[in-house]
């Protein structure tokens, strides 16, 4: 018996009926889904310090479960001493199995550890159904020892679905388990 993600069965069987109810879908292909989750790091510090980077890549790859690789500078900038082709972030696109295991880890364990938490703002939709969100610590990932931590950085978390406007991909979203502000 193969193995299959928690959140991909209940997409199949919870979602799908769901939002076929609540939009009045024909067909259950109409249905939004999820195609992938992009992280991105930047490292701005890594100018000048070049084991960031090393970091960044090794604590990504923690987190996503998947290797992550280093993004470059596309052109010169004088005033933040930067060339081009020097690395500036970490990157990791997870889509399949992989993202479905991601989600589950960031919905059930990584944000109810994040400090202060009030719910995910609404308005990081970018009005063709994909979503952003920052987070300030990569800390609240329990891959991460805290005590091997250089330096906190922040997170962006792009999740990519075939939802055709905002309100569709929030109700996907929220039917995953995201929780939104009220």
């Amino acid at each position: 018996m193969s193995y299959t993600p928690r959140l991909k069965d209940k997409y199949t069987s919870e979602i799908v009926p769901e939002m076929q109810r609540q939009f009045n879908y024909k067909s259950k292909m109409q249905v939004p889904r999820l195609v992938k989750i992009c992280i991105n790091q930047g490292v701005g510090d890594a100018i000048t310090d070049k084991k960031l980077i090393d970091a960044g890549v090794q604590e990504m790859t923690m987190i996503a479960g998947q290797k992550a690789v280093q993004t470059k500078s596309k052109k010169d900038i004088s005033n933040f001493k930067l060339r081009k082709g020097m690395p500036v972030g970490v990157r990791v696109t997870l889509r399949g199995e992989r993202m479905y295991e991601f989600l589950d880890r960031l919905v059930s364990v990584a944000i109810p550890r994040i400090r202060d938490f009030r719910g995910l703002n609404d308005k990081g939709f970018d009005g063709r159904g994909n979503y952003t969100m920052g987070i300030t610590e990569q800390i609240i990932f329990p891959e991460i020892n805290i005590d091997k931590v250089t330096k906190i950085n922040g997170v962006d978390i792009t999740m990519v679905t075939t939802a055709p406007n905002d309100q569709e991909a929030l109700s996907l979203l929220k039917e995953f388990g995201l929780p939104f502000k009220k």
